[in-house]
């Protein structure tokens, strides 16, 4: 039996300390211990790597650590939002669009900024070297754009210290190979450039800018950014493009007006990376000032404090003696230089060579594959003897969301014993997505679904629940109306039972709010799996069920497929982080507005769920006496579903789905595309039959809202089956 949770570890950013306390945490976790990491991105990025990937020596795959990779094998709740504020006497972090999240211990690793919101015009039209992502995204752009001759090659960098320099002399490269013979790279500098090296190494990489073309100006500030222009103190004008900002080291606001003690916005710790006004918080990495040993910033000492932190996390919710962070005093600086070379100064001493570029890419490279290739642990063996199949059973994880339901064969095999309803005011029967009742003067639809977690996130999970849950109101043109929740904890401690049920309850509330719904109560268990469920009603005039389709309708699906077997990835850490932030983003938009529009023409709709697409649609077609055309390449299909069907995985349901619909299937191949056909959705699409004439206006409406939806088939006059083409 699992231990019950008592204590809550919070990692605020997923810089490079907090990458290698999760990983050093999955080989050895603390029972009893639940780890959350807050981060916006589903991707961190390693800042040695950067300068290569902008002279195009690296993909941008190369320098990415996939946090949510990294959260399932450390077994840590990923939170994909921006903290906002942290309140150390409280012990919550605020991150917008929920309630606040609390800790027993927490630490802070979410680096510098180089945004410069005090220099005019660099809000609209520059970029900061950090976050990656938006550099990354406006440089390659960039970089294709001068190629083809829409804008001039024309870049300028704000702040000539060694990263300012790096990034400089690879865009240089980057913009020649690309073709720019033109190009003009000019690097900005209000003081001296690289003044925190030596003579020696401030003339060598003098010399190499010199060669890289690029024009420098140092003694120099920048008092405005255009356009085309980067305005200069002393009146002169630079001609730009493309303007990055990496002057300083300038710490996050937020961070600054957390009530932490610090300096220059800077939190201060001790010698065991604690704050020195709040013991229960640490912090690393740049955004850390150490008190006892102040240091330059440089990522060094982020590896470094790694072990250190992880010890005293450790230490700290076990109540072990923590141990003491000795910063070494001076450090390797290899600096890359635009093409494979770079410089390396280490106190006197100065080099240059391409040799060193493939020593600092050796020590990059073997860094990152700290990140590569990392599998969650498997479940301790079954140990004894154990019924047939048994071991079997366990080689591959259950599954969450509609993944974990029961088989449409099974599930029809119960539902065929029940007795026909002799209540007039029933007028649904088993199988409806939901139940409809008679008032008299009005109809009530009545459904309830549950979901075993897909994520370790409650927030994101009662989202995702929520929404889950009225797609059947939708589905049936209702009006949602009221919710109660049911809710089982995996075991905990009550202040974390407390905290936990406020992130669920604040989220739901929202949910159901935007939907036109209240949550009106529920019910809390605690079991072995997080699991969330909503039972809801809805108000409607004249509810839309299966049956109904016509001949000549078209069959329109307003969302991709593929959500199940991306889960199932993830739960293997199979699955690209970028591609299941995309699939969150998606599962939580709400689909209220799209049943409003199609409700206004479909002669039938339902929403795709457990039994997948297929299943679902031969539910309409059962309940019509209708066949179906479907073309298989119109079906929009989740990024790396596809890939990940290739390599066989599938969720748990996907072989029972396969099975039950595959006697009503001709024109079946095996390929990947063919098996996403029976994949579980959950949060899936609505799927209409409506009249052709007005097909294509339907399609562009919803699109116009924000879905991708398209027309995927037609209904046929002919036998309940699927024509694939």
């Amino acid at each position: 039996m699992p231990v019950p949770l008592t204590r809550d570890i919070v990692l605020i950013g997923g810089g490079h300390t907090h990458a290698l306390v999760l990983r050093a945490w999955g080989m050895s976790p603390v029972p009893g211990v639940r780890l959350t990491l807050i981060d916006p991105n589903a991707t961190a990025a390693y800042s040695g790597m950067l300068p290569g990937h902008v002279a195009g020596h690296y993909a941008r795959s190369d320098l990415e650590i996939d946090l949510v990779r990294l959260a399932r094998f450390s077994g840590a709740r990923l939170v994909l939002g921006a903290a906002s504020a942290i309140d150390p006497d409280a012990r919550e972090v605020h991150v917008p669009g929920r309630a606040p999240i609390a800790y027993d211990v927490a630490s802070v690793d979410v680096g510098i900024t180089s945004a410069m919101p005090g220099l005019p015009g660099f809000t609209e039209h520059g970029v900061p070297a950090k976050p990656l992502g938006t550099f990354a995204d406006r440089w390659a752009q960039f970089v294709t754009d001068a190629a083809t001759g829409h804008v001039a090659p024309q870049a300028a960098v704000i702040g000539a210290g060694v990263a300012g320099v790096e990034l400089a002399m690879a865009m240089a490269h980057r913009l020649k190979t690309a073709g720019c013979q033109d190009a003009q790279v000019t690097l900005i500098e209000a003081g001296r450039m690289v003044s925190t090296l030596s003579a020696a190494a401030r003339r060598d990489l003098r010399a190499a800018i010199d060669t890289a073309e690029i024009r420098l100006i140092e003694r120099t500030a920048a008092c405005s950014v255009t356009s085309t222009s980067v305005e200069l103190e002393d009146g002169r004008s630079v001609p730009c493009s493309f303007c990055v900002g990496a002057a300083g080291t300038r710490p996050h606001d937020w961070v600054a007006q957390s009530g932490l003690s610090v300096t220059n916005g800077f939190i201060d710790v001790d010698d065991m990376l604690r704050s020195t006004s709040h013991r229960t918080l640490f912090a690393v990495g740049d955004c850390a000032h150490m008190t006892h040993a102040p240091r330059p910033k440089a990522g060094v000492y982020a590896v470094r404090q790694a072990p250190v932190l992880a010890r005293n996390l450790r230490a700290a919710v076990v109540g072990l003696q923590p141990r003491r962070y000795h910063p070494q005093r001076d450090y390797l600086k290899l600096i890359s230089l635009g093409e494979k070379s770079a410089l390396v100064e280490k106190g006197p001493i100065t080099l240059q060579g391409d040799w060193l570029w493939r020593l600092k890419n050796r020590i990059d490279r073997d860094f990152m594959d700290k990140f590569r290739n990392l599998r969650p642990m498997p479940a301790p063996a079954i140990k004894g003897d154990v019924a047939r199949d048994a071991r079997k059973a366990q080689a591959a994880p259950l599954c969450g969301g509609c993944g974990a339901k029961v088989g449409a064969a099974g599930l029809a095999s119960a539902l065929a014993g029940l007795p026909v309803s002799t209540r007039d005011d029933v007028l649904s029967t088993p199988g409806d997505d939901a139940a409809i009742l008679d008032f008299g003067s009005t109809r009530q639809v009545l459904t309830t679904d549950h979901l075993r977690a897909v994520v370790e996130d409650p927030a994101l999970m009662t989202r995702i629940a929520a929404i889950h849950a009225l797609g059947d109101i939708w589905a049936m043109g209702g009006h949602p109306q009221a919710a109660l929740a049911t809710i089982i904890l995996p075991r905990m401690s009550e202040p974390m039972q407390a905290a936990t049920l406020r992130e669920i309850t604040h989220c739901a509330q929202e949910v159901l709010a935007q939907a036109g719904a209240v949550l009106a109560g529920g019910h809390t268990t605690q079991g072995s799996d997080l699991t969330i469920g909503f039972t809801v009603t809805g108000l409607v005039d004249e509810p839309i069920t299966l049956a109904g389709a016509q001949p000549g309708d078209a069959l329109i699906l307003t969302r991709a497929i593929g959500s199940g077997t991306l889960l199932a990835g993830e739960m293997r850490a199979q699955s690209e982080g970028a591609d299941m932030a995309e699939l969150y983003s998606t599962l939580v938009r709400p689909q209220g507005d799209a049943a409003a529009l199609l409700a206004l023409s479909a002669h039938a709709m339902t929403d795709v769920t457990g039994f997948g697409l297929v299943g679902h649609l031969l539910a309409m077609l059962n309940a019509s006496g209708r066949g179906a055309q479907v073309t298989l390449d119109a079906i929009p299909v989740y990024a790396g579903a596809k890939a990940l069907a290739a390599r066989g995985i599938a969720s748990t349901l996907a072989p029972a789905n396969r099975a039950s619909a595959i006697g009503a299937l001709d024109g079946l191949t095996d390929t990947p595309a063919s098996a996403l056909l029976f994949d579980p959705q959950t949060c899936g699409g609505l799927l209409a039959a409506v009249p052709q004439a007005e097909a294509k206006k339907l399609v562009q409406g919803l699109q116009r809202q924000g879905h991708s939806a398209v027309q995927i088939g037609q209904i046929t006059d002919g036998p309940c089956r699927i024509q694939l083409s």
